[in-house]
């Protein structure tokens, strides 16, 4: 029996470090729009260090906070191009390669994070990834950005009618801009990198993001005024370059799986504890915060519905899945 068990610890020694063995020297470039201290820079620092013990330090993970290599347009083309290895950018940024991935934009679409946790971590999430292979993308896993919230310089948004004439900043794809423009506000497409500068030399005046990002970018510096309306809820897809996912060996595409895997776990945890912060510290850094009444709430709602039918039936595949994944979750 002790020999049997002392086969088993060597058996489960030599599995350890099999990825170890097999893996070869490479460096990552790992970028994203977010700077330090935002949950998604947090995610990839927690990434990096499980590929590195995973692969006994042959396989570095080097990160670019910020927007650094550009916008995420950049980054998408950088990828598939195979010079920069990975990113995490809004899922719904996708659809310019994949029109399915627009479902992921739809306003209101998720009640609250573990709904959207079901939905991308299930059948359906890794369905879309998977439609991305052919695009030169390879998506390992979903990270959390939070529920988006408006922001602007002229006045309290207490009621729909308070947008109307709002020159607001969107993620550049069409369904933003059709629902900001139902909204009665003017979109203005901008790479996020541009976003701070444009808010305080005035050229918009406002944008939409979660808190977290809020505060990290350190927008109530340049923004008086939140409203809290949850309108969207932006999975992040961690992507790599398949030009270089494919050079990996087995081995060393399960070190990277895996450590994707884990640091998922610990990148939503972070998520969610720094909303919980972040509207203090807009608070905290001069912003007037407001909410909806549960009756300006459903006129949002009603203003957004021609959009979510216009742009739902360009996928309607892909939006039934998703609404028979919710529905099975809200029984």
């Amino acid at each position: 029996m002790k020999r049997l068990f002392l086969k088993s610890v060597a058996a489960a020694a030599v599995l350890a470090v099999c990825g170890v063995a097999f893996a070869q020297e490479r460096t990552i470039k790992f970028t994203t729009q977010n700077p330090k201290g935002h949950p998604l820079v947090m995610g990839m620092e927690k990434f990096a260090e499980i590929v590195q013990a995973k692969s006994g330090g042959k396989i570095k993970v080097n990160l670019f906070p910020g927007g650094v290599l550009g916008g995420d347009a950049q980054v998408v083309s950088a990828m598939q191009g195979g010079t920069v290895e990975m990113a995490s950018l809004n899922s719904g940024i996708l659809a310019s390669q994949v029109k399915d991935f627009e479902v992921f934009d739809l306003p209101f679409l998720f009640a609250n994070g573990k709904e959207a946790d079901a939905v991308v971590d299930g059948p359906f999430g890794k369905k879309m990834h998977a439609k991305l292979e052919a695009k030169g993308l390879v998506g390992l896993t979903y990270w959390e950005l939070g529920f988006r919230q408006i922001t602007n310089s002229k006045r309290p948004i207490t009621k729909v009618e308070d947008i109307v004439g709002l020159k607001l900043r969107v993620i550049p794809n069409a369904i933003n801009l059709d629902w900001t423009k139902a909204l009665g506000a003017n979109p203005t497409p901008l790479a996020f990198p541009e976003v701070y500068a444009a808010l305080e030399q005035g050229a918009i005046d406002g944008q939409e993001n979660p808190l977290s990002v809020i505060a990290a970018n350190k927008f109530f510096e340049v923004q008086k005024y939140a409203t809290l309306t949850n309108h969207q809820y932006n999975p992040q897809s961690v992507l790599i370059s398949k030009k270089f996912w494919d050079t990996l060996s087995a081995a060393e595409q399960k070190i990277i799986s895996d450590a994707a895997a884990e640091s998922t776990t610990y990148q939503r945890q972070q998520a969610r504890e720094q909303a919980n912060t972040a509207l203090d510290a807009v608070k905290k850094g001069g912003m007037q915060v407001s909410e909806l009444s549960a009756a300006e709430l459903a006129k949002f709602r009603e203003k957004m519905k021609p959009v979510i039918d216009k742009h739902g039936a360009a996928s309607p595949d892909a939006l039934a899945e998703l609404n028979a994944e919710l529905a099975k979750l809200r029984k």
